[in-house]
């Protein structure tokens, strides 16, 4: 029992200094970029279905922006609420912002990449920035977008904004998103690399050159997917276009959802283009149990027995897998708080997961907007932007 508690205890210290190692590199290398004034036409392009509560304020700090000239333009994607009367108000006010409705949704489409698509082909400008509704630009965040693309020759440049959580079910699922993106992804291999599997961006803040949009087809391309994060950086490289992240949390902010059963349904949906796969989720599950949640369980055997070596070790793996996580947490602004709550966030986000790989009769199946969708391969693009 000794020497199995000192192998388990090695072997997660090995697996939370793997995300410790990377993100140091991470958080060295992905900065905030500098605004810089720039002529060319930002269209930031805002899909929304029954975002009457947060849309106002979205679109009129999409208005806000400074350093760069845009045009903001709202899909109404059918809504029921007062969402398209909310953004006509506005509109009524600033000749640069637009509401179109977008077209009913074909068969085969998920709906926010038929809105995008519906928004691109009214857009004028040559960089589209496609934010999702509960988004909120800073003034300064289209400028460095642009200015960023500009200076790096990215054709995608994507930063996760700043996420605000208020309820414990927020707090136990949202910290993921940084803490994936900057503790297991090599940033300074993806930006040495043109390789497609390194493409990876936020999907609730994309820019886009408007060039290498239309050349892939961009969301036509995708159009049954549900997870645009990782579907249009690889999209685009596989065409060889490059793509880049920055840090987003000083160019906007995004509250995604309101409690925890928001936060499991808004998840799962997107989970089969994830980890929620027959090959990626042993492996994630390897990674990130073994690294963020058995530190502590071997920590606690070990102390139980009396174990002093396996009890050192798993401690070590403990406070490398915490410290980790308070770095991700303090760089980019989200609660101190939830650093503690570290491993039930892994736990539930496995359990996210799981559940949607292990269902019964709902595998490749995603409920989101009250629409229900197949999950599977894009078709070839059939579509050009007007």
């Amino acid at each position: 029992m000794t020497l199995a508690l000192l192998v388990l205890a090695i072997i997660a210290l090995a697996l939370a200094l793997l995300p410790a190692g990377l993100a140091a590199v991470n958080l060295a290398i992905l900065r905030t970029p500098e605004a810089a004034r720039t002529d060319g036409l930002v269209s930031i392009l805002i899909p929304a279905r029954n975002e009457a509560a947060v849309i106002e304020g979205t679109a009129r700090a999409a208005l806000a922006s400074r350093g760069v000239p845009v045009e903001v333009i709202v899909g109404d994607d059918h809504s029921t609420d007062d969402t398209a009367a909310i953004v006509a108000r506005i509109a009524g006010t600033d000749p640069r912002l637009r509401l179109i409705s977008v077209p009913a949704l074909p068969e085969g489409w998920t709906g926010k990449n038929h809105a995008c698509v519906a928004l691109a082909a009214e857009a004028r400008g040559e960089r589209l920035l496609f934010l999702d509704a509960d988004v909120t630009l800073a003034p300064d965040g289209a400028a460095a977008l642009a200015a960023h693309a500009a200076r790096s020759g990215a054709h995608l440049v994507s930063g996760v904004p700043r996420q605000v959580m208020e309820t414990l079910g927020e707090r136990l699922t949202v910290p993921m998103i940084d803490f994936l993106m900057l503790g297991y992804l090599p940033v300074a291999l993806m930006r040495a690399s043109p390789r497609t599997s390194l493409g990876a961006a936020c999907g609730q803040m994309i820019l886009i050159a408007r060039e290498a949009y239309t050349a892939t087809g961009g969301h036509d391309a995708i159009r049954t997917s549900l997870h645009d994060g990782v579907r249009l950086p690889r999209l685009l490289r596989e065409r060889g276009f490059r793509t880049d992240l920055v840090a987003g949390h000083a160019l906007a902010t995004c509250r995604m959802y309101r409690n925890f059963s928001q936060s499991w349904a808004g998840f799962s949906k997107n989970a089969h283009e994830g980890m929620a796969t027959p090959a990626a989720l042993p492996i994630w599950t390897l990674l990130l149990f073994g690294g963020h949640v058995l530190p502590w369980l071997v920590l606690a055997a070990a102390l139980a027995l009396g174990t002093g070596k396996a009890a050192a070790v798993a401690g070590a793996a403990a406070l490398v897998s915490l410290g980790t996580r308070a770095a991700i947490t303090l760089r980019v602004a989200e609660p101190p708080v939830t650093i503690l709550l570290h491993p039930l966030t892994v736990s539930t986000a496995l359990a996210i997961q799981w559940n949607v790989l292990l269902r019964p009769g709902r595998a490749g199946q995603a409920v989101w907007k009250g629409r229900r969708y197949t999950v599977g391969a894009a078709p070839k693009p059939q579509r050009e932007l007007g």
